[in-house]
């Protein structure tokens, strides 16, 4: 890949991945408040706003994540199969964007029962503990692949090995092949 499309690429995918992140911690914010607070109008407006977030602005960007990092790994040296940080990361990012799209039916179903009805501290409650609580473990997954992102911690696949292996022998024979043509006089 160019530099340029590269730098393009890496900068799409940052973005797409903090705004997902932030996303996700604005929306654990809303979930404690619909959770927490007794004025039933800012809770009504905090499960409305999740849902219309959740869908608009979430989903779109963790599409956009996995989508863009599946570019930059394709497109750069790290690969796809090359090192376990990678792999992680990718598994990681499919797991939570499968997640949040069954999370979503039950943003739907406590926002539905807030338009409906003023929810008062036990209507649903369960569902709603569930939405702090995935909310929670999201912001924890997606701090985790920044964290892999930032640090690249070592340890290369199998492939990874023998693509590198393979890479250091065809630079030794042209190595090689350059010292016994600069040795003919050519």
């Amino acid at each position: 890949m160019p530099p340029a499309l590269r730098r393009l690429a890496l900068t799409a995918h940052v973005a797409s991945s903090v705004g997902w992140l932030g996303s996700v911690a604005v929306f654990l914010v809303l979930a404690v408040v619909g959770l927490t607070d007794p004025d039933t109008q800012r809770v009504r407006g905090a499960y409305l706003a999740m849902e219309t977030t959740g869908w608009y602005v979430i989903v779109p960007l963790a599409f956009a994540s996995l989508l863009t990092g599946l570019v930059q790994s394709l497109g750069t040296t790290w690969g796809l199969l090359r090192h376990y940080w990678v792999l992680v990361k990718l598994a990681l990012t499919v797991a939570a964007t499968f997640l949040l799209l069954l999370h979503m039916q039950v943003t739907e179903r406590v926002a539905d029962a807030a338009a409906r009805t003023s929810l008062s501290g036990g209507d649903l409650n369960g569902l709603r503990v569930q939405l702090v609580a995935d909310a929670a473990a999201a912001v924890a997954v997606l701090l985790t692949t920044t964290a892999l992102s930032i640090y690249k911690p070592r340890g290369v696949t199998r492939y990874g090995w023998r693509v590198q292996h393979r890479q250091r022998a065809e630079r030794a024979v042209g190595s090689a092949a350059q010292t016994a043509t600069a040795a003919r006089g050519f």
